[in-house]
C-alpha cells in the first residue's frame, strides 16, 4: 500500500506553486484536503490560496497540496501508509505552515503531527465546533447549514411535503448523514423526511423516477454508492439531476450548474480566502496561538434560474437578499448598451435629418425669396436702364433743340444785327468818330457772340458727326479743345466707315468727357485719344499725363458716372485705370456685335 501511494504521489502530485524569487528564504506552505484533487474545494484552494499568499506576504512562497481519501481514511492501514507517504516525501522540508482544510485532514494531524510536523504552526478550518484546539494552531469553524437549505425550499415551493435526503456510502458521508438527521429533525412534524443512504445507483435512480407530488430531493454527497463503486460527487449529481422528478437541492456551492435549484449554500471562495488570511497573518510571524478560533458564516442563499423555470417556481418567492444565477438575460439585458447607443444615433440622425429639412425649407424660402428680390431688382434695374437711355435720349434731344433755336433764332437775330451794324459802318455822312468807335465795337461784340453761340450749338448738338461721321467730329473736338497749355492729340486706324448714330454719339460724348475732366481735374498738358477697329472689337482710349487718383477710393461724380450709362447703353465696357502721379487712361470696348456694321474699312 504505501508503494502504491508513493507511486501516486511522485506521478500525479502537484509541484510546489513558487512565488518570483527574491528572498534567500522562501516560505514552506503545506495544504491537507479531506477530498480527491479534482473537488471543488480543492480547486478554488489551490487557485486562492497562492493567490492570498504571494499578494500579502513580503516573501516567497513555496505552496504544496495533498490530498486525503475520505473513503479509506476510516482504514488504519490507509491512516498508516498515508502518514510515511507524507514523511518519505516531505523529508527534510522544514515547513513554516500546514493548513487543514476540512474536518478530516485536522484529525489526521492530531494523531500524526508529533511525527510528521512538529512545532509547525498549523491554521484549520472545521465544520465542527466542539473539537479540541491543536497547540499553535488557529482557524475558523463554519457549522454547516443544512437546515436553511430547507428553509429555503419550503419557501420556495410552500407546498412541499416529502423531502429525500440522499447520501453514499462510505463513513465520511454516513457522518454528513447523521449531522443532517439531527438538523433536520425539527421539520418532521412538517415535512416527511426520507433517507436513501448508501444506495446502489440503479436502485436510487429508480426511486427518484417515481417521487410523489410535492417532493424534493435534498443532496449530501454520495462518493461511494451502496454496490461499492466510487464517484465524483458533482458528477454523481449530474447523473441524478438528469433522472429525478422533484426539485433537487444542496447545501454546498459546487453544487450550482449541476441542476440543482438551490439552497442555503457554502460560499467555499470565501472559506479559502478566510483561511489564507489567517495563514499570512502566521507566516508574518504571529504565533498561531495568539489569535482566537473564530466563527464564520459562510453560507449564501442562492438558486439557478434555469432551475425555477425548469420547476416551474415563482422567481416572486426567492427570499430576499438571495442570489440569482445564470439568469438568462433578454434581449433587453444583453444588448441594452448597444440598443441605447443604436436608438441614440437614430435620434441623432433622425434630428439631423429634421435639422436638415428645416434647413433645406429654410434655404428653398429663402432662395424663392431671393429670386423675387432678384426678380425685382432686374425689373428695377431695366427700368432704370431703361429711365437712364431715355434721359439720356431726351438729354440729346433738348440739346439738339437748344442747339437749333441757337442756330436758328438768336444765331440769325445777331446775324441781322451785324448786317445793321455793317450798314451803320458803310453810312459815312453820319459819321463821326465817336459813331464810328461805337460802331466798331459793336460789330466786333456781335460777331463774338455770334462765334460763341455757334460754338454752343455745336458742342450741344454735333451736327457734323451725323454728317461727317465719328473721326471727323473727334477730330473736330480735338481742334476745339487744345490750347496753348494743353496739346491734344487725336489718332485712329480702322474704324468702320459707318456705324450706328447712338454709338458714335455716345463714344464722342465719352471721348468729350473724358478731355474735359483732363483737362479740369488731372491738370494735364498732354491728352491723347486713339481710336482703333479690330476684327473683334472698336476701342476708344484717350490718355493724359495728369495729377491721376485712386480708382478703388475715388468717389465717382456725374461725369465718370454718365460715360459709365453711355457705355452700358451700347453693350460696351468701360474700364478707368489710373494711380497717383501716374496719369489717368480711359477706355472703352465695344464688342463687334454692338457695331452694328461689318466693314472694317479703315478711315
Amino acid at each position: 500500500m504505501v508503494r502504491w501511494l508513493l507511486l501516486v504521489a511522485i506521478v500525479a502530485g502537484p509541484a510546489p506553486v513558487k512565488a518570483a524569487s527574491g528572498q534567500d528564504r522562501q516560505k514552506q506552505v503545506l495544504v491537507l484536503y479531506a477530498t480527491r484533487r479534482d473537488a471543488q474545494i480543492a480547486v478554488v484552494g489551490d487557485r486562492e490560496l497562492p493567490k492570498i499568499l504571494e499578494y500579502d506576504l513580503a516573501t516567497d512562497v513555496d505552496y504544496y497540496s495533498e490530498f486525503i481519501d475520505q473513503a479509506r481514511f476510516s482504514s488504519i492501514d490507509y491512516q498508516s501508509a498515508f502518514r510515511d507517504f507524507l514523511r518519505l516525501k516531505y523529508a527534510g522540508k522544514a515547513f513554516d505552515l500546514v493548513v487543514a482544510m476540512g474536518d478530516t485532514p485536522l484529525d489526521f494531524l492530531r494523531a500524526y503531527r508529533a511525527l510528521l510536523f512538529p512545532d509547525v504552526p498549523v491554521v484549520f478550518f472545521e465544520s465542527r465546533s466542539s473539537s479540541p484546539r491543536l497547540s499553535n494552531s488557529t482557524g475558523i469553524t463554519a457549522p454547516v447549514d443544512l437546515a436553511g437549505t430547507v428553509e429555503m425550499a419550503i419557501a420556495l415551493q410552500p407546498d412541499v411535503r416529502h423531502v429525500f435526503v440522499v447520501s453514499g456510502a462510505d463513513a465520511s458521508n454516513r457522518a454528513l448523514e447523521n449531522l443532517a438527521r439531527t438538523r433536520l429533525r425539527a421539520f418532521e412534524p412538517r415535512l416527511d423526511i426520507t433517507y436513501l443512504s448508501g444506495l446502489p445507483t440503479k436502485e436510487l435512480q429508480a426511486r427518484l423516477q417515481t417521487l410523489p407530488e410535492h417532493s424534493i430531493v435534498y443532496y449530501l454527497i454520495v462518493e461511494r454508492d451502496g454496490s461499492n463503486q466510487m464517484f465524483n460527487p458533482l458528477e454523481y449529481l449530474d447523473r441524478l439531476a438528469a433522472t429525478a422528478n422533484a426539485p433537487i437541492y444542496c447545501w454546498v456551492d459546487s453544487a450550482m450548474d449541476h441542476g440543482i435549484v438551490g439552497g442555503s449554500l457554502k460560499d467555499q471562495v470565501a472559506q479559502a480566502q478566510t483561511v489564507g488570511a489567517l495563514a499570512v497573518r502566521v507566516l508574518n510571524g504571529e504565533r498561531a496561538d495568539s489569535i482566537p478560533v473564530s466563527s464564520a458564516d459562510l453560507n449564501v442563499k442562492q438558486v439557478d434560474w434555469r432551475q425555477l423555470r425548469r420547476w416551474r417556481i415563482s422567481e416572486a418567492r426567492v427570499p430576499t437578499g438571495t442570489r440569482v444565477r445564470f439568469r438568462d438575460s433578454s434581449t433587453w439585458d444583453r444588448y441594452r448598451a448597444y440598443i441605447l447607443g443604436a436608438f441614440a444615433i437614430l435620434l441623432a440622425q433622425a434630428t439631423l435629418i429634421a435639422g436638415l429639412l428645416v434647413q433645406r425649407s429654410r434655404r428653398r424660402e429663402a432662395e424663392t425669396q431671393l429670386q423675387a428680390s432678384q426678380a425685382r431688382l432686374r425689373v428695377s434695374y431695366d427700368r432704370i436702364r431703361n429711365l437712364g437711355k431715355r434721359l439720356l435720349t431726351a438729354q440729346e434731344r433738348e440739346r439738339s433743340r437748344i442747339a437749333r433755336e441757337l442756330h436758328d433764332d438768336i444765331s440769325q437775330q445777331l446775324a441781322v444785327l451785324t448786317i445793321d451794324l455793317q450798314l451803320l459802318n458803310q453810312t459815312r455822312a453820319a459819321r463821326t468818330d465817336d459813331v464810328e468807335r461805337l460802331t466798331l465795337g459793336a460789330l466786333d461784340h456781335a460777331q463774338a457772340v455770334s462765334r460763341s453761340v455757334r460754338d454752343l450749338s455745336h458742342r450741344l448738338h454735333p451736327e457734323n458727326l451725323r454728317l461727317l461721321g465719328l473721326v471727323p467730329a473727334i477730330a473736330g473736338l480735338q481742334r476745339e479743345l487744345s490750347t496753348s497749355d494743353v496739346k491734344v492729340t487725336f489718332a485712329h486706324h480702322s474704324v468702320p466707315p459707318a456705324l450706328p448714330h447712338e454709338l458714335m454719339l455716345c463714344l464722342f460724348r465719352i471721348a468729350q468727357e473724358a478731355v474735359r475732366n483732363a483737362v479740369a481735374h488731372s491738370r494735364a498738358r498732354d491728352v491723347v485719344i486713339q481710336l482703333a477697329g479690330g476684327p473683334d472689337a472698336l476701342v476708344l482710349t484717350v490718355t493724359d499725363d495728369g495729377v491721376g487718383f485712386d480708382v478703388e477710393a475715388a468717389h465717382y461724380g456725374l461725369g465718370l458716372i454718365s460715360m459709365s450709362e453711355r457705355a452700358e447703353q451700347v453693350g460696351a465696357t468701360l474700364q478707368i485705370r489710373s494711380k497717383p502721379g501716374g496719369g489717368t487712361q480711359v477706355e472703352v470696348t465695344v464688342p463687334l456685335a454692338a457695331l452694328g456694321a461689318t466693314a472694317t474699312t479703315a478711315v
